[in-house]
């Protein structure tokens, strides 16, 4: 078959659950369409630098079952042929040395845009499609499409703050949860909701400008007096890793255990937001009278590896038959996707943001109703807490503080607190922002000694 030509698989970007379900699915269906396929191995990293040597065929037998499986048959890595033009044309040659006339990308935004610009590069030679693959879910696709591999993360992450959760309970501390997701908080926003946690905090939230660390640290220690006023010393936040970098650098600059380049610049892709915020929490705690053990964990490692749940184990075997037949019935340069149950190709040209000449990224809606009720469900301060001077009173009193200092203290964390939630269709016009408190009342949910608010509504 040597003479034939042939399909090539890689992946790029970091691992995900569901990525051997794809190469085993789009192996097979062009096997049994007559087409030899091969495995590229470590992504771009060694065909980028034309060494063609690190790519072998993949059989039925060899891919039937590592559907169950996490991690990649065939590697991964970060490597970027874009960065360099010479790059990227080693990687056309390499493919047309191997014979290859259609590629199967998996990856995430960088190796979409990486598809793109190998695609326009081969002039016709060779026809690539993507399938998107990250647990952050931030490819540009409808708010109702996943990306694969983020429902197994989030089921993964549930189960690990579930735990952290008990743990915080029986030892009265709490826990700050750093959970992937540079770009956007949805994988924090799913993990917390789910899981129920104390708090989640997102750059969203915050909209596109920067968020002073200041303001994180208020949002958190709030949340962490809320809770104390109504006898529980325990708590979880979610904190999505993306904080970072919504944080101004002369905030971080200001901090002594920061990492530093050569010209004393901080370095953000080496900042730890969770130890930076359990420091600074721990801190203005001190200074407000209240002592809290905090531990900061990251979470991410765990989830990128395991073996895909069902759902994603059928949605990646779909997307992968899909990649496949598209191909090889002449479609080229789009990302793959299943909306609604139905196979939907999107053009590359699609996928680009004009403003930045990069793939779109998806942020999480914080207009939604479905960001409305998960910010309901958090124990943080909130505008009713200010309009009800019993509420105050309280929260001042467990960090011996008058109302007033209290008040000038916190009160400017509700001005990015979301409109009250209202639901079209339902009598009344909707739900006030209260009426989740009190009918019959989240906050009591998750903390069975905190007594209902007594407001009308």
């Amino acid at each position: 078959m040597s003479h034939q030509k042939r399909l090539a698989i890689l992946v790029g970007g970091g691992p995900a659950p569901g990525i051997n379900s794809v190469i085993g699915a789009a192996t097979i269906r062009g096997i049994l369409d007559g087409v030899e396929v091969l495995g590229v191995r470590d992504g771009f990293e060694w065909i980028m630098k034309g060494n063609v040597d690190h790519v072998r065929p993949l059989t039925i037998d060899e891919v039937s079952r590592i559907h169950f499986r996490g991690g990649s048959h065939i590697g991964i890595s970060r490597a970027n042929p874009t960065k360099d033009p010479q790059h990227l044309e080693n990687t056309v040659i390499s493919l047309l040395r191997l014979n290859v006339s259609q590629l199967v990308t998996i990856g995430g935004d960088d190796t979409a845009y990486s598809a793109m610009k190998l695609e326009e590069k081969a002039q016709g030679r060779i026809k690539v499609v993507h399938v998107p693959k990250t647990i952050d879910n931030d490819l540009d696709l409808p708010g109702y499409v996943d990306t694969f591999g983020f429902q197994t993360a989030r089921h993964i992450g549930v189960g690990l703050v579930k735990n952290l959760m008990v743990d915080a309970r029986t030892t009265s501390r709490w826990y700050f949860v750093i959970a992937m997701g540079r770009k956007a908080g949805h994988l924090a926003l799913g993990i917390g909701k789910a899981a129920g946690a104390t708090l989640t905090l997102i750059p969203e939230e915050w909209g596109e400008g920067h968020i002073h660390l200041q303001v994180i640290v208020d949002t958190i220690v709030g949340s962490i007096v809320k809770r104390l006023s109504y006898g529980r010393r325990d708590g979880v936040a979610v904190l999505a890793e993306g904080l970072v970098l919504s944080i101004p650098p002369d905030d971080l600059a200001q901090l002594e255990d920061v990492e530093r380049d050569a010209h004393g610049h901080v370095r953000i892709a080496e900042v730890s937001i969770g130890e930076i915020l359990k420091a600074q929490v721990q801190a203005r705690l001190k200074e407000l009278g209240i002592k809290t053990t905090i531990v900061a964990k990251n979470i991410g490692y765990e989830l990128r590896c395991a073996d895909p749940i069902p759902f994603d184990m059928e949605y990646t075997r779909d997307l992968g038959y899909c990649a496949t037949k598209y191909l090889l019935s002449g479609g080229n340069a789009a990302m793959i996707s299943l909306q609604g149950g139905q196979f939907v190709p999107i053009p590359f040209k699609e996928m680009l943001d004009p403003a930045t000449g990069r793939t779109r990224v998806r942020l999480v809606d914080v207009a939604s109703t479905r960001y409305a009720i998960a910010r309901r469900y958090m124990i943080r301060l909130r505008r009713d807490d200010f309009d009800d001077p019993h509420e105050l009173a309280k929260y001042a009193a467990t960090c011996r503080m008058n109302l007033q200092d209290f008040r000038e203290r916190f009160e400017g964390l509700i001005k990015a607190e979301p409109p009250p939630l209202r639901m079209e269709g339902m009598p009344g016009g909707g739900l006030r922002s209260d009426d989740l408190k009190t009918n019959p009342g989240p906050e009591k949910a998750a903390n069975p000694e905190a007594k209902p608010s007594k407001k009308k509504s």
